[in-house]
């Protein structure tokens, strides 16, 4: 395997689901975070942040992938991207290791994956205990534009 086919992601559990994302997209990992709601804002915006000095919108990804919500006595993570030059938190579970794959051992989504899933996910890695999903940024942080896509 050469070096030029790896991929590399951070693997986060969400609902005990293993997903993957490419580690040039991970700015930051955080805990303990303090939001402020924003009213009038989509169903998966759960606040705003302050993250030395810029304001980070928060998205919870259990409630953009159809997930229940996290137990409450539960202390989630959150993974910070960039998309269009803004800054977005991603609220998970869990945050894992960095994997190095084989770009060519990524295969196609299953068609019985959740369409919400299928819609932001590049493609999966059979791994030896567990599915790895590899997330799509843009298109998980999508969801403000996709109704307008549809109109």
């Amino acid at each position: 395997m050469s070096e030029e086919n790896l991929q590399e992601y951070v693997t986060v559990t969400i609902a005990d689901q293993l997903f993957g994302i490419p580690v040039l997209e991970v700015h930051d990992v955080l805990r303990n975070l303090s939001l402020t709601k924003i009213p009038l804002a989509p169903a998966e915006v759960a606040g705003a942040l302050n993250l030395r000095g810029r304001i980070v919108t928060a998205i919870d990804v259990r409630k953009r992938l159809g997930l229940p919500a996290l137990d409450e006595d539960m202390k989630g993570m959150s993974v910070v991207v960039e998309h269009h030059g803004e800054p977005y938190s991603l609220m998970i579970d869990n945050v894992g290791e960095v994997l190095s794959l084989n770009a060519e051992d990524m295969q196609q989504n299953p068609v019985t994956l959740d369409t919400r899933w299928r819609d932001v996910s590049a493609g999966i890695y059979r791994l030896d205990e567990k599915l790895l999903v590899v997330l799509q940024i843009e298109r998980l942080l999508d969801f403000a534009g996709s109704s307008d896509i549809a109109a």
